[in-house]
């Protein structure tokens, strides 16, 4: 099953880094945010990425074409022009990046993914947000529920699209950043049909309004409930912690 990931936002919020970096590839620990989300998903058997980009993503584009020097040991022959890499310690992964546009919103840049989707469920997710959220049992609720849509629904406090979730785990309405907190929020980690690309127009669509709300409102979107570990990196201070939880050998959503 393919994983998609959107990694195209300004990041405007934590301009500190994303001057000279997509937010995707800010750092903890040393390895990029966008790393640390694949690495979860790969524990699970999950290898075969579409990471849409947008802004800087040429940066995305030559942190992967360059992976075996980040990770590996390696030999320049200067003079016979030659490199020898040691010891790869590289992911089996296979990653698709596909330029999305610049100002393109997260349903358009979805939008843009169909073409390597190939007709089949697939998993989506923010590239921007770490949990320790079991993809497993996440794909076996989204196989029971036979809905179009699953989104992965945490409790953090607000600033983050809101779900009103029925007692059948039915979402019946979507709301996009309320100023409430104690929601049940939108934490990615989505698992979708291919019917879901009928709810995205184009360029334009923002995901976590039209098309999420008319799910919600025909009965065709289920939340997935997360007790454990989410955060995202939403700001410097998110950055901070995050990197304190690494260091400090206490990051939940390490779970490889």
């Amino acid at each position: 099953m393919k994983v998609v990931i959107l990694a195209g936002g300004f990041g405007t919020r934590l301009s500190e880094e994303t001057t000279i970096k997509p937010k995707p590839m800010v750092e903890i620990g040393g390895m990029p945010i966008l790393w640390h989300i694949m690495k979860t998903y790969s524990y699970y058997g999950f290898n075969d990425f579409i990471i849409c980009l947008g802004y800087k993503g040429y940066i995305v584009k030559e942190y992967f074409a360059n992976y075996y020097l980040h990770k590996s040991d390696v030999t320049f022959d200067l003079a016979n022009n030659n490199m020898h890499i040691h010891h790869n310690t590289a992911e089996p992964w296979k990653v698709t990046l596909i330029e999305t546009g610049l100002n393109t919103m997260t349903g358009g840049r979805l939008l843009r993914a169909r073409d390597y989707i190939n007709n089949c469920t697939f998993m989506m997710t923010y590239g921007d947000g770490v949990s320790d959220v079991n993809i497993n049992s996440l794909l076996l609720h989204h196989s029971a529920t036979k809905q179009i849509a699953t989104v992965t629904a945490v409790q953090p406090t607000g600033r983050f699209g809101a779900l009103s979730i029925e007692k059948n785990n039915m979402v019946s309405s979507f709301k996009e950043k309320p100023s409430n907190d104690g929601n049940w929020v939108n934490a990615g980690f989505f698992v979708l049909e291919p019917e879901v690309f009928n709810y995205l127009e184009d360029d334009l669509t923002v995901f976590e309004r039209k098309p999420l709300q008319t799910l919600a409102k025909e009965g065709q979107l289920k939340a997935f409930h997360h007790d454990g570990f989410w955060m995202p990196m939403d700001k410097l201070s998110d950055k901070v912690e995050l990197e304190k939880m690494w260091y400090g050998n206490n990051a939940p959503w390490r779970i490889w």
